[in-house]
């Protein structure tokens, strides 16, 4: 797994994971420290959930009130051209290409998770037609499981588990950058190597990466991402595809939409792909969910990412030392080979968290036993983690989650 060679910008002992004065130095001492106040968090909540569904920037309503008002109720129709909402697949991507190691013309945004893994594995497929297998990881985030599940069964591929570890006969590998239930992290660019020099293609999901760390897919020759985690974008906003420029003008959109088309308003009635990037498009934008995350992208464009992967370093190891063994932890130990959330596995992980999150400290849960806790380094302070923790530590102590009421579960874990 990966070695990232990254260490706390400040020494952190072993007894100064329990000082809570000390972690309030830590924060006053924080060089992202200003940037907490670029997002809206609730009174009395620690929102360890980031990496699900990052806080609510503060300049966002008013830039989905200027969408509204002043370009849709003012311009009208007029503003896909006025108002740039025509091409802010390629815009947006051009803004999200720093944060994994791309370059301009080579992300596009639009659709969703799903849809872009659908679009990238079945690019790569046909990028090498004399292999006829798919490599994914029956662990991974279940909609990357599933859409590999049903294009292998379309297309009448052998779908192999990575675990095998054999890709000489294989077409191409989908994989997570971070594992989803525990935090797990690949070392991108190892595995990256060996899977092309066996000859297959290299698809990287940075889901649960991207906004966490720095983050590199360059080498890849497809990466797929959402923006609503880490990266503040609300609920549903648009999820990303980076193709590498070596296959842009030979790699095959299988979901040829108009807004891939070469000439979208030529109206022809065959299909006739664009250049670059731009032909994985596939339907109109969202633009009002592309109003929201252009306000969260105002903030990454200032964000410096080593000092991010610092931060969430030290976060994890205070909050992971003030919990200790009263959780068994299911994260890799080893900071440098774990993204930025935590994970721990309890028998009644449901009803803990669901007590948890009653008294203010906001965390999620993945069946069957894992409470995860995500630590988004531009909101969460020092002394969030310290207080979560020993709030954590008191519902297990006092078995506050044996209350009836924590037993019944909501839609949404």
């Amino acid at each position: 797994m990966v070695q990232i060679g990254l260490s706390p910008p400040f020494p952190l002992r072993s007894d100064q994971l329990l000082d809570r004065d000390r972690c309030l130095a830590l924060d006053a001492e924080d060089p992202l420290r200003e940037f907490r106040d670029e997002f809206v968090l609730p009174e009395g909540v620690i929102y360890l959930v980031g990496n699900s569904l990052g806080a609510l920037p503060r300049h966002a309503p008013e830039r989905v009130r200027r969408t509204v008002e002043d370009e849709w109720g003012a311009q009208l129709v007029g503003g896909w051209n006025s108002a740039g909402w025509f091409e802010q697949p390629l815009t947006a991507g051009d803004r999200i290409a720093p944060l994994i190691g791309a370059g301009p013309g080579q992300v596009v945004v639009g659709n969703t998770t799903s849809i872009a893994i659908h679009q990238a594995v079945a690019a790569a497929a046909r990028l090498r037609p004399d292999r006829r297998v798919i490599v994914s990881d029956a662990r991974n985030f279940p909609t990357d499981h599933y859409m590999v599940q049903g294009l292998a069964e379309a297309l009448g591929y052998e779908l192999r588990d990575v675990s095998e570890g054999r890709f000489d006969d294989v077409a191409a590998v989908l994989l997570s950058e971070v594992d989803y239930r525990t935090g797990e992290r690949h070392d991108v660019i190892e595995v990256t190597a060996r899977v092309q020099a066996a000859g297959a293609l290299m698809i990287w999901d940075v889901c649960h990466s991207v906004g966490a760390m720095p983050v590199d897919v360059s080498g890849a020759d497809f990466a797929v991402g959402c923006t609503y985690k880490y990266l503040n974008g609300g609920p549903g906003s648009p999820a990303f595809l980076y193709v590498n420029p070596r296959h842009q003008d030979e790699a095959v959109n299988v979901l040829s939409g108009w807004y891939g088309h070469a000439e979208p308003f030529g109206f022809e009635p065959g299909y006739r792909p664009a250049h670059g990037v731009r032909r994985f498009a596939v339907s109109t934008p969202h633009v009002l969910s592309f109003a929201a995350l252009e306000a969260a992208l105002d903030v990454w464009e200032r964000v410096p990412l080593h000092l991010l992967r610092a931060k969430s370093v030290a976060l994890g190891e205070i909050f992971a030392g003030l919990v200790g063994d009263a959780l068994e932890l299911a994260s890799p130990a080893d900071p440098e080979r774990r993204g930025s959330h935590l994970a721990f596995r309890h028998p009644h992980g449901y009803p803990v968290m669901r007590a948890l999150i009653d008294r203010g400290v906001h965390g999620d849960f993945r069946a069957p036993d894992i409470l995860r806790f995500g630590l988004a380094p531009l909101y969460i302070r020092y002394v969030d983690v310290h207080d979560a923790a020993r709030i954590l530590l008191e519902v297990l102590d006092k078995e506050l989650w044996r209350d009836e009421k924590y037993a019944r579960r909501l839609a949404v874990t």
